[in-house]
């Protein structure tokens, strides 16, 4: 999969848990070490996601206009991970299943809840069960997430991605339990989410347009306008963005994706959005590594040839001089007069204030910080790399020169634009200097 062209590895809590998580942390850490890159783990945290429970076989047909039972305690019920589900149900509320595989309406709610299948499908053991999230009285981080959150800071996450955020102050919340021991996604999968996504912005790290359980929350035929929109307003923020769900949900069977598929991944790039994000096709998915090949595939050509044009966002007024250097260091790509960057950063402020202006050449960051490098791994155009911290700038350029030139293949006579800070503080630039590679 890092061969394939994974950045970052997405660690499921509401699948992986304890042990079961502790392994894939090891798996990834012990794979990108043999590989020789820095690879960032997402761990995604459950939130107030209800789930069915063990189904016989694993999985199970429903077909519409049968009754079904959630929550009962009679032969064929099905069981939730919400015992209380029945409470926060009314007759004719809508449930769900499997991000919309299978849809039941409610005829009974109390202890338990009595349902017909409206649109039969099939579904699984642990696939999710979705009613209108204004009617949810489960917190929005409950005590399984924060024992994840735990478990998940000690294995050394470098992101924690928030489910079912339905308000800036979820996400406040959650800030203060990480610590910034970890860097903070929110997951945009709600109605709430959607209206207060401004004031979320200030919060987190970065956010996933999580299409799955919000084009169940919302109408399908909104979900592509939204996620535009999105993007936009976290690129005005300087937010990095992840788009998920359904990005190449046939290579799940299949080894080729669809045209529509491919269409999907290459508007994302184009929108703007720093990261794609598969999920079944690499998590249960019988072509994992065709998969995330074809989604680099799509995304390359889609970087190089999608839209040009495309401005960079302008700075807000008030912002510090370094946000003005990354400005400039973007109008020179894009004028090109550089064929790439190169900057040193030791908190990463400088790589991703760089990245949030998006110039159209890569952005190579070099860093003694490991962590630092990991968390670079979700930023768009920025390629990680290792480097012990340097004592004066002439070295620091002729280093950078020669690994640029050996390692990385830029090619001699290229114009490199080296920025960065060896004795500045956090986010600020001391050195600025457009260099020919020899």
């Amino acid at each position: 999969m890092i061969e394939a062209g994974m950045s970052v590895a997405r660690i499921n809590f509401s699948h992986s848990p304890g042990s079961a998580a502790e392994d894939l942390f090891l798996s990834v850490r012990a794979a990108a070490a043999d590989a020789g890159v820095e690879i960032a783990i997402l761990a995604d945290l459950a939130g107030p996601k209800v789930r069915l429970g063990a189904l016989p076989g694993g999985e199970l047909m429903l077909v519409a206009g049968e009754l079904v039972t959630l929550n009962g305690k009679e032969d064929g019920a099905l069981g939730t991970t919400y015992e209380r589900l029945g409470s926060d149900l009314e007759p004719d509320d809508r449930i769900l299943l499997a991000d919309g595989a299978a849809e039941l309406r409610v005829l009974e709610a109390g202890e338990s809840v009595r349902a017909r299948v409206v649109v039969g499908g099939k579904v699984r053991s642990g696939a999710g069960v979705n009613i209108p999230a204004e009617r949810l009285s489960l917190p929005c981080i409950g005590p399984r997430d924060r024992s994840d959150l735990a478990t998940a800071l000690e294995l050394g996450a470098d992101y924690a991605a928030q489910s079912f955020v339905r308000s800036s102050g979820d996400v406040e919340e959650m800030a203060a339990l990480i610590e910034g021991r970890a860097g903070l996604v929110a997951k945009i999968e709600t109605r709430s989410a959607v209206d207060d996504f401004d004031k979320i912005l200030q919060f987190v790290d970065a956010v996933m347009v999580a299409r799955g359980d919000l084009g169940v929350e919302l109408p399908f035929e909104e979900i592509p306008l939204i996620q535009k929109d999105l993007i936009l307003r976290s690129l005005n923020h300087g937010v990095p963005t992840i788009v998920a769900t359904q990005m190449l949900e046939s290579m799940t069977s299949a080894p080729r994706p669809t045209r529509a598929e491919a269409s999907d991944v290459a508007n994302a790039v184009i929108d703007g959005a720093d990261s794609i994000m598969l999920s079944a096709e690499t998590a249960i998915g019988s072509f994992p590594v065709e998969a995330a090949k074809a989604a680099v595939r799509i995304a390359a050509v889609a970087d190089s040839r999608g839209n040009p044009a495309r401005p960079a966002p302008r700075l807000r007024r008030g912002e510090s001089e370094d946000r003005a250097m990354a400005q400039a260091a973007t109008s020179l790509a894009q004028n090109g007069v550089v064929d790439a960057i190169a900057c040193f950063t030791r908190s990463g402020a400088t790589a991703r204030l760089i990245s949030a202006v998006r110039p159209e050449v890569p952005i190579y960051a070099f860093s003694p910080d490991v962590q630092v490098l990991r968390r670079l791994a979700l930023f768009r155009s920025v390629l990680p790399r290792a480097y012990a911290l340097p004592q004066e700038l002439d070295s620091l350029a002729k280093t950078m020169e020669s690994r640029l030139r050996d390692e990385e293949g830029v090619q001699v006579g290229s114009s490199v634009l080296m920025i960065g800070s060896i004795e500045g503080g956090e986010g600020q630039i001391d050195f600025f200097k457009i260099h020919r590679i020899h």
